[in-house]
């Protein structure tokens, strides 16, 4: 009689469950959200319209600040509403708080800046602004004594993580760690990449219902003083430089000693 072969089922390891990705953070309350141009005929109010989604440019940076600065379980600040106010003014835009309310938000945004954007930047510029204007609308602040240095570079970090970077941008080193804007941007954004994903939350976080006191706040965010981190930060960039620039010498070397083929006559 044939042998029929006996197969034998090993038992299996079984299938995790898909992972379910965490839900994006919302604020308590959604904010009213409102836009409005000064004066329709203007370059800038023009450029807007035709280049945005003002039905929804507004909503998405919220979405943006909110799900790079806070986690699902945060606490949110209650801001209640967010008038965008597009009009003719000498900068290029500024964030306050209505005197009735600190909770309602006005960001006001230059028509003048917005006309003089070269053509192929407008659509990222004027998004890049928003979104670090509405930075300001959610952000802690210490009750008022958080550094402005901090304050704007948190905004430009932001900025710099929703992908809305300007060409003039770099890394430096040299200065005052909180001098603000990207110079203190990228400076937050090495702390992430140093301390793991995250920082920035807990550093924002720290600035919630307490004064700023920079020793502790930085001990605690970070284990160090913030001076030593800078310095840490500066090495780090004049180290790359250093990096890059013997790289060049040697492909410059490597291309004066190669020999170009004899020209026959």
């Amino acid at each position: 009689m044939p042998v029929h072969p006996t197969y034998f089922q090993l038992p299996m390891s079984p299938v995790p469950p898909p992972k379910v990705k965490p839900s994006p953070p919302k604020p308590a309350r959604k904010p009213l959200l409102r836009l409005e141009f000064r004066d329709l005929s203007e370059e800038g109010a023009k450029i807007f319209l035709t280049l945005l989604d003002c039905a929804n440019v507004l909503e998405e940076a919220v979405q943006t600040v909110i799900s790079i600065l806070y986690t699902e379980a945060a606490y949110i600040p209650p801001t209640r509403s967010i008038c965008l106010i597009l009009r003719s003014m000498a900068g290029v835009a500024y964030t306050t708080g209505r005197d009735i309310d600190d909770d309602h938000k006005e960001i006001h945004f230059s028509t003048d800046y917005i006309a003089g954007i070269p053509e192929g930047r407008r659509k990222e510029e004027m998004l890049g602004v928003i979104t670090h204007e509405m930075v300001h609308c959610w952000q802690w602040a210490a009750k008022g004594t958080c550094p402005g240095g901090l304050i704007e570079g948190i905004a430009d970090f932001v900025r710099l993580k929703a992908g809305f970077v300007p060409p003039h941008w770099k890394q430096e080193a040299g200065g005052d760690w909180d001098a603000g804007y990207q110079h203190t941007g990228y400076f937050l954004n090495w702390l992430e990449e140093r301390f793991g994903e995250g920082t920035v939350v807990k550093i924002n976080d720290r600035l919630r219902n307490r004064d700023y006191d920079e020793n502790a706040f930085w001990h605690h965010c970070c284990g160090q003083d913030v001076k030593k981190l800078w310095k840490q930060y500066e090495k780090s960039i004049t180290d790359a430089e250093n990096k890059w620039n013997v790289v060049d010498i040697a492909k410059r070397d490597e291309g004066s000693t190669s020999c170009p083929d004899a020209v026959k006559s």
